[in-house]
């Protein structure tokens, strides 16, 4: 059951990693490139938000090994 733990685990902070790299590309173009790079903001923005489910599903998964154990 704990490497069970230790996989769920590294997918967390693997989805998180990504979702925050995600968010950081929203970031720099609501920062640097907006409003010329308009054309930009659905693709990163659902891949944002891909990511963010992806890393809340993840944890969920976590959460209920974690309850379950």
């Amino acid at each position: 059951m704990t490497d069970d733990l230790n996989t769920l685990d590294k997918a967390v902070r693997k989805a998180k990693r990504i979702a925050s790299e995600r968010a950081s590309e929203l970031h720099d173009l609501v920062e640097d490139r907006l409003p010329a790079g308009y054309e930009e903001i659905p693709a990163i923005a659902q891949a944002t938000y891909d990511a963010c489910r992806a890393w809340a599903e993840a944890e969920a998964r976590l959460k209920a090994a974690q309850a379950a154990g």
